[in-house]
Order: structure tokens, then sequence, then C-alpha cells
């Protein structure tokens, strides 16, 4: 009954205050306590209680009285963070406006004239939006946003509230004379002390993370353009936030310290709510999106020793971990809960799946971004983060990749990859996964541990194979070229081949499925139609001619199946070096590839989806790989690749676009592109063929007397002859190894940005907080 009444007087209140013109004065606590009073009204209360419609006509008809009480939420919850929350009264008073502004925050982001509202001081926002308020009852002091922040920030370490409280060892006092540095949530990084969990502290730390994300998302309602440098981000993890490392403990401590599996009983997750996973994804969004740099991400900013609002100090103690026991942690933690949805039981669906393995990918991303290798300098809190400044600090990625740890985050990711492949709304995710495999092949040690037999059960349509890792990742990325869905994955067809370039050269063994894959690509891209179709398509054959050669010049010795397909495949090297160049067989390639879709139809585009974007530079068609449909004009994958001088980069530069620093291939940039004989022979005369072709010239004539001779008719004893064989001296100098590195830019940095944030929008459905406002910085799709 006294839940029912508390919700009566809310929405008596809320309508009082939505059907008044007279501004309601900022005095009258009586009236304004009625908003947060009431103990017993949740945040899905709220939501429902406070109609979007009632919120805008407020923002349009009475704007002081949406200013009030924005106001004087702010002023309620800064004042609780004051005293402490002493009393049942102050916690629910505290909740319930942080319920509330997480409530009315998306609306006053969304237009423009109020965007600023929180920014200019409470004065100056009463001027503009209460013009006939002479502001005698507001403070002209710091703006609303920072109070809000700090308020929160006060409450994430309040004692009863939610951390321990006077009982348990914690004098009582206000927020000035708590150490938050003894109080963060969870054991792990730079904190020993394994608090106990309370349900309750959960909970209310999650409303709390949820106020926060709401207030971090005003990008959400910028465009692209727009959304460089977020204020609420930078002041909320600046030194002016007292709690700005404790939290940043806090938040990533919990994150890799939970354990779905919980006390491992089958089902228990069906039987009780588990609080923790909630908070766990919470705190990871909220990290997500705190990990953010201002500038330019070439830049790596100092620290400045005399404002702390020069740089983002989330990202700076996460540049400074080095301890390996902290990395360790992080990276077991990451990898336990990746490997998560890959994880089978005897009994169907007895343990609990995590749902957010997106934000754990992009947070795995930024950790191995923002970890660099560099000294110490200054003072770090808690001594534990920063050790002796002439300390060199470690490096995660390299701890990442001199164990096998690497391969438990490989496997999920290829996972992911295989599972979202197929699905358009799940376009950003297989960006995410190929962004991180590109990252990792860009070091030797990636390459090398492929090599490590795989033995795991996981749940995955592949063929069945006895190989390694490197065969299951040339199996994944050839079911992503040709496989269902492979139209809208065409820009990342470079990065995925780029990867199989980078650890070629140290792959030791590829089994006969692995070897037929790779060749099957080859057959795929060599086709005429395909090479002139775009001015950048022969790139891909260059790709796997590389991927080859690395192969046979370096790793000859236990690749048999290889040369086996080599030599049984001959054929497709043959015809890509008879590849004719003139005018006439152009226009015959091109003629049979219309004829070939007016048969089949030309299918509708198939772009990525346009509620998460596709991030990628502009110049490169993807056409007729096998059958696929036909796609946008778009390029290379997610964040670009440092192309070392290769083969094909002379003839690439002639046929970029203008806007990517190439010289156009007529007077009109704009001109449909078309394939001419000279363009055509120059990327021609640069295959790399001469160590295949050599390779071929020695060894077939050998393979074919054996046959011969012997009947042989299995090719086993083709392949025990191969296994023993040897071409030292018969083949080309070897050349140096290539490695092609991801570049981090602008392009990269706003797309993680924009991932991110829509992966947050989608998950935040109980309650909807940003649903049904006007989203700009991505467009939103509904069915």
């Amino acid at each position: 009954m006294g839940s029912s009444d508390s919700k009566v007087h809310f929405r008596k209140a809320v309508v009082q205050l939505a059907s008044t013109t007279q501004a309601v004065e900022a005095w009258d606590d009586v009236f304004w306590e009625q908003f947060w009073a009431r103990p017993s009204t949740s945040i899905q209360d709220v939501f429902a209680l406070v109609p979007a419609a009632e919120v805008r006509a407020l923002r349009e008809e009475s704007p002081s009285n949406l200013a009030t009480l924005c106001y004087k939420a702010v002023e309620r919850l800064s004042r609780a963070a004051d005293v402490g929350c002493p009393s049942e009264r102050e916690r629910a008073a505290a909740l319930n406006c942080a319920r509330l502004l997480t409530r009315l925050l998306p609306f006053i982001y969304e237009d423009a004239d109020w965007r600023g509202f929180f920014w200019a001081g409470p004065l100056a926002a009463l001027k503009q939006h209460c013009p006939d308020d002479d502001g005698d009852d507001w403070d002209g002091g710091r703006p609303l946003a920072e109070s809000l922040l700090l308020a929160v920030a006060d409450l994430l370490f309040c004692p009863h509230l939610t951390v321990r409280g006077h009982g348990d060892g914690v004098r009582e006092a206000g927020a000035e004379a708590v150490d938050s540095c003894e109080l963060i949530w969870e054991a792990g990084v730079g904190f020993a002390p394994s608090p106990v969990l309370n349900s309750s502290h959960d909970s209310n730390r999650t409303e709390l993370l949820k106020l926060l994300l709401t207030c971090f998302s005003e990008v959400l309602y910028l465009s692209p353009a727009q959304s460089q440098g977020n204020p609420w981000v930078l002041f909320f993890c600046s030194a002016a936030n007292r709690h700005a490392l404790p939290l940043f403990t806090s938040l990533l401590n919990v994150v890799c310290a939970y354990d779905p599996w919980g006390r491992g009983f089958p089902y228990g997750h069906l039987l009780f709510w588990d609080r923790r996973r909630v908070l766990v994804e919470q705190a990871l969004q909220v990290l997500v999106v705190a990990l953010e740099r201002p500038g330019p991400p070439e830049v790596e900013p100092e620290p400045d020793a005399d404002s702390g609002q020069a740089h983002n100090q989330f990202v700076d103690f996460l540049s400074r971990i080095h301890r390996e026991e902290d990395l360790s942690f992080i990276l077991k933690g990451v990898s336990r809960l990746l490997n998560n949805p890959l994880a089978q039981t005897y009994l169907p669906n007895s343990s609990q799946k995590i749902g957010f393995h997106r934000e754990l990918l992009v947070l795995f991303w930024k950790i191995c971004h923002f970890n660099k290798v560099r000294r110490s300098r200054g003072d770090i809190r808690p001594a534990q983060l920063g050790g002796n400044s002439d300390t060199p600090l470690q490096k995660f990625l390299f701890l990442v990749l001199k164990s096998s740890h690497v391969l438990d985050i490989l496997v999920p990711v290829l996972f992911f990859l295989d599972e979202a492949r197929s699905d358009p709304a799940d376009v950003g995710l297989v960006h995410t996964g190929v962004a991180i495999l590109l990252l990792l092949s860009g070091e030797r040690n990636f390459g090398v541990r492929l090599n490590k037999p795989f033995t795991l059960r996981v749940p995955m349509d592949v063929p069945v194979f006895n190989g390694t890792h490197a065969d299951l990742l040339v199996v994944i990325f050839h079911r992503m070229m040709t496989g269902g869905g492979h139209g809208r994955l065409r820009p990342l067809f470079d990065c995925l081949l780029t990867v199989v370039v980078n650890v070629s050269p140290y792959l030791k063994s590829l089994s006969m499925v692995s070897a037929d894959k790779l060749l099957h690509l080859l057959e795929v891209f060599s086709q005429p139609r395909f090479l002139f179709s775009a001015p950048n398509n022969h790139q891909l054959v260059f790709f796997l001619l590389e991927a080859f050669n690395n192969i046979v010049q370096y790793q000859f010795d236990g690749n048999s199946n290889l040369v086996y397909s080599l030599i049984r495949r001959r054929q497709l090297f043959y015809q890509l070096a008879n590849t004719q160049t003139d005018a006439a067989s152009i226009g015959e390639a091109l003629l049979r590839r219309k004829k070939k879709k007016r048969r089949e139809g030309e299918p509708a585009p198939t772009g990525p989806p346009s509620g998460i974007p596709d991030v990628t530079e502009k110049g490169q068609t993807g056409q007729d790989v096998g059958d696929p449909p036909r796609t946008p004009d778009e390029g290379p994958g997610v964040g670009g690749v440092i192309d070392s001088e290769s083969s094909w980069e002379r003839c690439r530069q002639d046929t970029r676009p203008e806007s990517e620093g190439g010289a156009r291939l007529s007077g009109d940039s704009s001109a449909p592109w078309t394939a001419t004989p000279d363009w055509a022979l120059c990327w021609k005369s640069k295959l790399p063929l001469q160590t295949i072709m050599r390779l071929l010239q020695v060894l077939v004539p050998q393979v074919e007397k054996i046959c011969i001779d012997k009947a042989l008719t299995d090719e086993r004893e083709i392949l025990k002859f191969l296994q023993h064989g040897t071409l030292v001296g018969l083949l080309p100098v070897p050349h140096p190894i290539l490695i092609r590195k991801s570049q981090v830019n602008a392009a990269t940095t706003s797309w993680f940005r924009t991932y991110a944030w829509g992966v947050v929008y989608l998950r935040n459905l109980d309650p909807p907080i940003w649903y049904d406002t006007d989203i700009r910085l991505f467009e939103i799709q509904k069915m």
C-alpha cells in the first residue's frame, strides 16, 4: 500500500509541475521534496511516471520549472554527498535524485539551446531559461555539471550507501574525510583486501553508475564531427575529482574479478538474481566510454603537473600499470569473460552466459593501445600503481603475447567473428575483432603462438581438421570472405589478408584443409572479372602470393600440405601469369561479369547498418568475390594498415582518389573508374610469382615422375616425398619479412567511440534511457 501511495504522490507532483505555466519558486522545499522523499520509487517507476512527452512539454512551455527541478535535484544530491547519507531517508533521497536526473538529462541534451545549461553556471543558466527570476535563491558558484559529477563521485564511496559503514571499521564522517583509496570495491590492481559482497551496495553503485553514464552521453546528441572531447568525461576523469584513481581501480577490478560461474551451481542464475553481474556490466560501460584521450591519437601527452584538466587521468592510470601480477589479473579476467559464451556443459543452459562481450573487446583494444612502455614521472596514487620512477613500465600487449594466453583471446574473437559474419546488426563486432587481430598480428610472437595444436571443443560450425590455431584462423577467414554476409565484409578483406601475411613467415605446418582454403581464395580473387572490376582488387592477389612466398621461403619444412596444394592447383598460377591485359580481354571479362549479374539479378547494395557506422577509407570497391552482392564504394578496414614498400604499392598510388593522396585517373575525379591496359600491365608486371614458379619448375617434374614410376594414386605417398624434399639453393634469395602494423588514427578513434556508444545505447533498455530521443551520433533503424 505504501509503495502505491508513493507512486501516486510522485505522479501528482509531476503532473502539477508540467501543467502549471507559472514558475515554482526554488525556495519551496515542500513542493520539490515530493520528487525524492518517497523511499519506494524504483528507476523503472520513474521512467513510467515521467513520460517523455511531459518532459518535452515542460522544456518548451515551462523552462524555468525544468531548470529549477534540475538545480534542486543536483543540490539535493550534493547535500547527501556532503553529509554522507547517515540515515535511510538520506540514502533514499540521493537515489531518487539520481533516478530523476537519469530520466531528465537525455531531454536536456537533445535540445541545442539547453545543451549548455549544466555548464553555464547556475546563475547564468537561470537568466537564460528563467528570465523572470531574480536569482536570489541560486548559487553563482561552479557549474551544475561539475557539482553533479563531484557529488556522484563522493556517493560512489559513501559509507552505508555504496561501501561499508561505521560498524565495519570505517568511522562516520562527511565526504571530505573519507579515504576512498581504502574503500576500493574489489581486490585486484593496486588493492589487496577483498571486501565482503553486499548486494545492496552493488545495487546502489549500479544506479549511480547509470546516472554517470547518462551524464557522459551528451555525445549521443552531437554529430561525429562535434563529438571530439567530451567535457563531462574530461572533468570527471581529471584531478578535480579526488576519487578518480580509486574509482578507476574499482571499475577495472570489478570487471576483471567477475566470475559468471559464481559458486558453480547448475542453473543457479535462474534461481538467484546476480546483482554483481548488473554492476559489472554498468562498470564496464562506464570504463569503456571514459577511456578516451581528448587530443589527436598520434599525440601522447604527458600529465600536466599544474592542471589536472589537461589530460584524462583514467588513460594515464591505465598507461602506468606495469606490475606483472596486475597485468596478469587484467588479462586473465578479460580472457575468462570472453571465453564464457564458448563454455559447454553436459546440462544444457545450466551456466550463465554473459552478454557484454562487445564492450569487453573494445576494452581489450583500449588497454592494448593505452598501456605503453615508458618511464614513470611524478607521483601516482596509490603507490602500488607507480613504483620506482626509473623502472620501465611493462607493456600489456607484451604480456599477452609472451605466453599462450594470447590464444585465450584469439579463440573467442574468432568465435564472435564467425557468429556475427552473417548478421547485419553485428558488423561493428566484426570490425572490432578484426582490429584486434590486426593489432596482434603485427607482433612476431603472435604468429609463433599460432602453431600450438587446436584441441578445444568450441561450438563453431567449421570443417573438422587436425591442426593448429593457425588453421582455425584461416578457416574462419575463408568463411568470412566467401560465406554468407561477405558482401558487407568486403571492406575488411584487406585487413583479413594482412593478418594472414603478417603471420605467414612463422606458420610451421598448415593442414590440408586450410591450405585448400587459401588456394580457393586465390582462385576467387584471380578471376579476370574480379581483378578488372575495381582499382584495388588486385591487391588481394598480392597479399595471397606474399603469404605463399613467406611460407615457402621460411617454413618449407613441415608445410608439405601447402606445397602439395600449390602443385595440385598449379594452373591457377599459370593462368594468373598469362592474364591478358589488352583492352579487348578487359572488356570481355567485364562483359561476362555484367551478363552474370544480369542473369542472377542485381542485388541491392548491402553496406553496413547505419546504426553502427562503417569506419573505412573511401576509394575501393569490393565486387564479385566468388558470387558476392555488390557493395558500396568502401575501402580498407578499421584504422588502416601501415604498408611497407610492396610490389603493388606504386600501381595502387596511381589509382587512389585524390582525397587519399594519390593522383587522379582523369581530369574528372567523380567519373566512373574503368580498367585500362596500362593500369593492368602495371600491377601484372609486379606480381611476385618468381618463388612459386621456381618451386613448380623443380617439384612438378619430380612428383610426376614418382607417380608414374610407382603408379601412385594415394596422396599420402606424395606428401611423404615432399616432407623429405628440400629446395635449398634452388629458390630465389628470401625477401625480408615485412610486417604491416595497425595504425591508430583519428578515424579509428572516432569509430571506436561511436561503436562503443552504439553498444551502450542498445544494452541499456531496462530502463530505456535514450530510447525515442533525438540521437545524432548514429542513425537508429526501428524495426
